[in-house]
């Protein structure tokens, strides 16, 4: 049997009730493109530690984030800005330091990626 029919069914056995129920409960294709969105920006190993850090600081400067994440401070601030674009962190300027949070979707979607030991690690 070949890899590919491995993964399909050998016969038509829609149960049409059950897909349209389904079907219609389905997201709508913005809705998709901005999880996919929020989804490639963890997708990095920097982005998702600094999500990480984030997630275990609560609210920190560039400068702190770059400490902890072990990268420069430019790197850092170009990954903070995929994460803001992607709506998972958000910024405020406090004087003269910029100030990151992570949105409750950052958050969220953090929490669900990195298990409890790795968040503890990172």
């Amino acid at each position: 049997m070949t890899e590919e029919h491995r993964d399909a069914c050998d016969l038509l056995c829609l149960d049409l009730p059950v897909a349209e129920e389904i079907r219609h409960r389905m997201p709508s294709l913005p809705e998709l493109e901005s999880a996919a969105t929020a989804a490639k920006a963890l997708a990095d190993p920097t982005r998702l530690k600094v999500a990480a850090a984030l997630a275990a600081g609560g609210e920190l400067c560039v400068c702190d984030l770059a400490w902890v994440v072990g990268q420069a401070q430019n790197l850092v601030s170009h990954h903070l800005r995929h994460l803001r674009t992607a709506g998972l962190a958000a910024s405020r300027r406090d004087g003269r330091l910029v100030m990151y949070t992570l949105t409750d979707r950052g958050r969220a979607l953090a929490s669900a990626v990195l298990t409890p030991s790795t968040a503890d690690s990172s």
